[in-house]
């Protein structure tokens, strides 16, 4: 096979693998009634941003569990192993603040080839790194040894992490107040974030050595591809003290855009991202070099816009000060409209 133009074709079938997740929701569905009457009893079903268990006086708690995915593979193709756990705390916290939880603790799953010093340290640093931008603690974890599991060199792991948030139950945001005509905010990325990485390699490492400096980067692609996930924690917390017309929120990570949808469940709305910002350059070359198309790059990447927000017009002023005080840039991106589907100006991409 030759070089990969579709996230499928690089490995990662994303409709077969949201089949699979719909087969897992429903049995664990099941589980359910263990809780059913008491303190813990399951209020959001499986497939939102976070779960959600009632533990009484108007609170729930929120949780979540991801990781960083392949990213750990560049990281670990340059002996770079300090930026990693930033990410491991963002793709979990930027998850749960979607549904309005603030995270409170946070806990880490590390998979090792074998014991050593200057990999394990510098992940923890990176999660030191990660808890400090989250206003999180993390208060435990697992490192595991795992010599006959993990195939590759001797630096080779996995890390995973899971968060625990607070939520009032009256103020739990699951895209249920989404309404035709609300404006859809955009918020910058730092660059490809943890999706999408199968492919990106696949593109860029067969043609392009990891300490090549390419033009359009301006650094190393590998470099490039190890920038830290940005953390919206904080700004978005702001802004939910602030603005009570918030309807939606969309961390875009894996399936990207498609990820909007779940935000409207069966309702006949849809998105018209009419209003984009330029892509930043990682995108435009990614998409050049490998030939993919306007949907599989708004289906596999977040194309620059790390954060969706859906609102009244009236408040967009004002998240974009919130935003610009972290040194984030929030710019309108689009509306919601009474068409079911994403389209990116004009094109069908979900």
């Amino acid at each position: 096979m030759g070089q990969p133009s579709s996230y499928a074709e690089a490995g990662v079938d994303v409709p077969e693998v949201k089949l699979r997740q719909k087969e897992i929701a429903k049995i664990l569905f099941r589980t359910f009634k263990q809780r059913e009457g008491k303190q813990g009893a399951v209020i959001q079903k499986i497939g939102h941003y976070a779960g959600l268990i009632d533990i009484g006086g108007g609170k729930a708690l929120a949780l979540h569990v991801d990781g960083v995915g392949t990213k750990v593979l560049v990281a670990q193709m340059i002996n770079k192993f300090d930026t990693v756990g930033i990410d491991c705390i963002a793709m979990n916290v930027n998850d749960i603040i979607c549904m309005g939880a603030e995270p409170i603790a946070f806990l880490d799953y590390l998979a090792i080839k074998k014991p050593d010093q200057h990999l394990i340290k510098e992940i923890t640093l990176g999660l030191e790194e990660g808890a400090k931008r989250a206003s999180v603690a993390v208060i435990g974890g697992e490192t595991a040894i795992l010599p006959e599991l993990l195939s590759g060199g001797e630096t080779t792991f996995d890390l995973v992490g899971m968060v625990i948030g607070t939520v009032n139950t009256d103020k739990v945001i699951t895209g249920d107040a989404i309404r035709q005509g609300d404006s859809i905010i955009g918020v910058n990325s730092s660059g490809i974030h943890s999706n999408g990485l199968t492919l990106a390699r696949k593109i860029m490492f067969p043609k392009y050595d990891v300490n090549d400096i390419i033009e359009p980067l301006q650094r190393s692609i590998s470099e490039e591809l190890l920038e830290p996930t940005h953390i919206y924690v904080k700004p978005v917390l702001k802004m939910l003290s602030k603005i009570d017309g918030i309807s939606g929120l969309a961390h875009i990570t894996g399936g990207a855009f498609s990820k909007l949808t779940r935000l409207i469940g069966k309702k006949k709305l849809g998105f018209n991202l009419e209003n984009l910002p330029d892509s930043p350059p990682i995108f435009r070359l990614l998409q050049k070099e490998g030939k993919i198309s306007l949907k599989g790059m708004f289906n596999t990447f977040n194309m620059g816009i790390g954060l969706c927000i859906i609102t009244r017009d009236k408040d967009e002023s004002e998240i974009a000060k919130i935003f610009k005080r972290s040194g984030l840039k929030a710019v309108k991106i689009g509306k919601i409209t009474g068409d079911h589907g994403i389209s990116v100006k004009g094109k069908r991409i979900a």
